[in-house]
């Protein structure tokens, strides 16, 4: 019996969302795609809130919509952030800075969305997508011809496509059959995450506390009043945080969100996780035949949410550059890859510096470093221009 060879113009390896995002992309562009994936049930729905969100930008938005996604969501589920307070801590002389929608001229600074909700609206996107085939299985070894990467199976299958697009993950098989080197960092933390009611209305405001020796509490807005948190936590007191009742994680947060948000509620059924915080900056975004996006091309600090952002951008640069190839050039083409390459070099090297600046920054407890920080706080939200810069950044707009 002869291995079944899928012949297709791009292999995308990975079922996350920004996979299923760059699959579906290439798919409406008319390209014959392949996407491997181990398991090719789509995402369960429940009405369950589910504990794992993103702040998804205006570039994730708009990457979405054009797929036709963003409206097959389950609409009541997202939450719009129109304003977000971040503080350097409790005390009345710590630093604060705020931005709101407004003042970006926009109606909302970025949405809330469940990783649930966002991968149900991909997978039934996919299901009526033409030219899009998912391939089941465990990918062995990849290998190059002059004009194509074939991706071979552990069951004797194989995918021949001339790009091949990596999009499975920080620990990528797809990167490391192409030797790209790996620079790491963990962050001795942990990000904790789950849902709660809150007493007060949130208005659409996201609140961020950067707290000595605690790390990093966000908490940010759902539909209702629902709010979910997102605590980088030091890794022993992460790891107190999952053993507690989550009545001892109310009274912890209570210490900063009362007066703005009131008395908090676990979200029924209660539930808890939490993923180690890590960076991870690979040596290239690129491959011979290969791109890299999402977890696969870049890990961040979590602390401004633009993990995925980075990654839904990653996808709109590729799908812009492949749609506007010149004739000559297949999707593999190493010119239109290094094209690919520069095109995210800035973005991806700023949020990493940032992210990883801000938690360095804010990890300090050195005295001088707390008082310079607090005063740079108050400074920046008194200086319009420069805040409106870094608003319009963090929104994804240019």
């Amino acid at each position: 019996m002869t291995a079944q060879v899928h012949d297709c113009d791009i292999c995308i390896v990975g079922n996350g969302a920004v996979g299923k995002a760059a699959a579906l992309g290439f798919a409406q562009a008319g390209l014959r795609v392949a996407v491997l994936c181990r398991s090719a049930a789509p995402t369960p729905v429940s009405a369950d809130w589910d504990v794992r969100v993103f702040a998804l930008n205006h570039v994730a938005h708009t990457l979405l919509s054009s797929l036709k996604v963003w409206d097959a969501l389950d609409l009541q589920r997202v939450a719009p952030v129109t304003e977000m307070q971040v503080k350097g801590g409790n005390a009345p002389e710590d630093g604060q800075l705020g931005f709101d929608a407004y003042g970006a001229r926009s109606e909302e600074l970025a949405w809330i969305v469940e990783d649930r909700n966002l991968n149900h609206a991909l997978d039934t996107a996919m299901k009526f997508a033409q030219n899009l085939t998912l391939v089941t299985g465990q990918a062995k070894q990849m290998q190059w011809q002059e004009d194509a990467a074939v991706v071979m199976l552990e069951d004797g299958a194989s995918i021949k496509a001339s790009l091949v697009v990596g999009a499975d993950g920080s620990q990528s098989w797809v990167r490391g059959q192409c030797d790209i080197g790996l620079d790491y960092r963990s962050y001795g933390q942990k990000g904790v995450v789950t849902n709660f009611e809150c007493e007060k209305p949130h208005h659409g405001v996201a609140h961020q506390w950067f707290v000595e020796k605690l790390g990093i509490i966000a908490l940010l807005p759902l539909p209702g009043n629902r709010v979910s948190l997102v605590w980088s936590a030091p890794d022993t007191l992460a790891d107190t945080l999952l053993r507690e009742p989550l009545s001892a994680l109310v009274a912890r947060l209570e210490e900063y969100c009362l007066d703005v948000l009131g008395h908090l509620t676990p979200v029924l059924p209660e539930d808890i996780k939490a993923f180690p915080l890590t960076l991870m900056r690979p040596h290239s975004m690129i491959g011979q035949r290969v791109a890299l996006i999402g977890d696969a091309a870049h890990v961040v600090h979590p602390l401004a949410g633009h993990g995925m952002n980075l990654g839904f951008g990653d996808v709109a640069s590729l799908l812009e550059l492949v749609k506007a190839r010149e004739d000559h050039r297949d999707c593999g083409d190493a010119r239109l890859l290094e094209r690919y390459r520069r095109a995210r070099k800035e973005e991806v090297f700023l949020m990493q510096m940032t992210t990883d600046g801000l938690a360095r920054l804010f990890g300090s407890d050195l005295a001088p470093l707390r008082l310079a920080r607090n005063v740079g706080l108050n400074l920046l939200n008194r200086l319009p221009v420069i805040k409106g810069k870094l608003i319009s950044h963090a929104m994804g707009s240019k």
